[in-house]
């Protein structure tokens, strides 16, 4: 029977085997398991030795880091998952998610940076700044689960608590990063432990004289509702979408109502949506990944299109395309701008592009202008030996 010092020693061992560990899974029918980099590595320790976990040990590993909230084992039972952070006695922190399948339990572990990254150190582009600056209004993240909109997030906050004496409110499910007042006084509130629902947290929020909040993620009208109130009373909140790109996220959003309510919908949209900054992880050639980012400023243009909706030749996409100016960019800009630095390999920019033609093309460009400088070169030397 695995202790609690077991345990904690197990994922201790998993945590710190090699540079570049991301996750941590412990799954039922395999071995013990970590994402290294994007890429899935088994792993074999001495001390925990295991070819293939057993259900029965998962589910101790997994009963074991349930048993000091019953909320949660009533969750899992009831609703298939449950959520929660973990810390270890080195202040190592994981978000932890323990799921059931085919009657097993089984666990992962985002593990967490113990300290919060600047805009600057996580190489985040210059525009990040201006939106740390925003006064009111939202500010959607948007991405897959795992592509780091919750670091970004992070950032941006510790800017703020950086440079501003605000209250900022965050409601997070779990609580991933610990920030530390430097001018902003921070409440960090835990979805399941200090309310039940994001949309409770943000109406109790109203009545806490924030000026900043952070809401997890907007799962339904009812919390997208709030949000938008809380925008439109001269709040400055920010949250996240699990959606791709600036046109899916204003079309989820629209979703969430019904057809007669569109209009209506799109007008609040309009006047309080700030920015939208989609997000993706990808394999950086030498090891690591690199974010590429999707940034839309709700400008003249965007309003009209919000507004209206999207139609040929005045799509969000050509907004973005057009809007360095103001910040913004498109996937397929950030992907061509990455691997012009040889920063991403050509097929990885081709395949997650969004207009693959374009990109295709630019690479061409680019491929043959590195052509003609090397050639370029070669002559050089040749000329100076001949000499």
């Amino acid at each position: 029977m695995l202790t609690d010092f077991d345990i904690k020693a197990l994922f201790s061992k998993l945590a710190n085997i090699e540079p570049g560990i991301s996750d941590i899974f412990i799954l039922s029918g395999y071995p013990f398991q970590v994402m290294v980099y994007g890429k899935m590595k088994n792993v074999y320790l001495e001390d925990f030795y295991v070819e293939k976990l057993t259900p029965h040990q998962t589910e101790t590993i997994a009963f074991n880091l349930l048993k000091e909230n019953p909320r949660l084992f009533f969750k899992l039972f009831k609703d298939g998952y449950a959520d929660l952070s973990y810390f270890l006695d080195d202040e190592t922190r994981f978000r932890v998610n323990i799921f059931s399948r085919q009657k097993t339990y089984n666990i992962i572990m985002r593990k967490l940076e113990s300290r919060v990254k600047g805009i600057d150190e996580l190489g985040l582009p210059e525009v990040f700044y201006k939106i740390a600056k925003e006064k009111f209004g939202i500010v959607l993240v948007t991405g897959a689960t795992g592509q780091g909109k919750t670091t970004t997030l992070a950032a941006i906050l510790h800017e703020i608590n950086k440079t501003q004496p605000v209250h900022i409110l965050t409601l997070e499910d779990p609580v991933e990063y610990i920030h530390q007042p430097i001018k902003a006084t921070i409440n960090q509130r835990e979805l399941g432990t200090d309310f039940s629902s994001y949309a409770e947290g943000l109406r109790a929020a109203l009545r806490e004289a924030p000026q900043v909040i952070l809401v997890g993620e907007i799962r339904d009208r009812e919390t997208m509702d709030i949000a938008l109130m809380a925008a439109e009373t001269g709040h400055l909140v920010f949250s996240t979408l699990h959606t791709i790109g600036a046109s899916q996220t204003i079309n989820r959003v629209i979703g969430f109502y019904p057809p007669d309510e569109e209009n209506f919908i799109r007008q609040r949209l309009a006047a309080s949506l700030k920015w939208v900054i989609g997000q993706k992880l990808l394999p950086k050639i030498g090891g690591g990944r690199i974010p590429v980012f999707d940034i839309l400023y709700n400008n003249l243009r965007a309003k009209e299109i919000i507004l209206t909706g999207e139609s040929e030749g005045k799509t969000l996409y050509d907004v973005m395309t057009q809007g360095k100016p103001f910040g913004m960019q498109t996937f397929d800009q950030h992907l061509i701008e990455l691997y012009e630095k040889n920063l991403i390999e050509e097929d990885l920019a081709i395949y997650h592009a969004l207009r693959k033609d374009i990109v295709g093309r630019q690479i061409d460009l680019i491929k043959k202008k590195r052509r003609v400088e090397e050639e370029t070169f070669h002559l050089e030397l040749g000329g100076k030996g001949v000499k």
